[in-house]
């Protein structure tokens, strides 16, 4: 039973380990190049599923927070998460 227990152990931190990390610390790209591929991402991806929401509903934490549990689900690149969150906090002055 050890054995077993001590494999689905490993087995889990193996797979949290290798799991892709879609976590924005803050901003990266300021270009205008970025912010508008950022914006291009945001209306296209997430109106798949919602209206978009106003971009001063959140603060730059509240947007941090909020990405961070719809980009898996939009399925977006670490890119393009980064992306879409500069855009909300570029036009965002909160």
């Amino acid at each position: 039973m050890k054995k077993i227990l001590f494999s689905a152990a490993v087995a889990s931190i193996f797979m949290v380990s290798c799991a892709r990390s879609n976590a924005v610390t803050g901003p990266k790209y300021t270009s205008a190049e970025k912010l508008t591929q950022g914006k291009t991402v945001f209306e296209n991806s997430c109106n798949k599923c919602h209206a978009l929401p106003e971009v001063t509903k959140h603060d730059d934490k509240g947007w941090m927070n909020t990405l961070s549990r719809m980009a898996p689900r939009a399925k977006l690149t670490d890119d393009q998460h980064q992306m879409v969150y500069d855009y909300l906090i570029s036009v965002n002055k909160k």
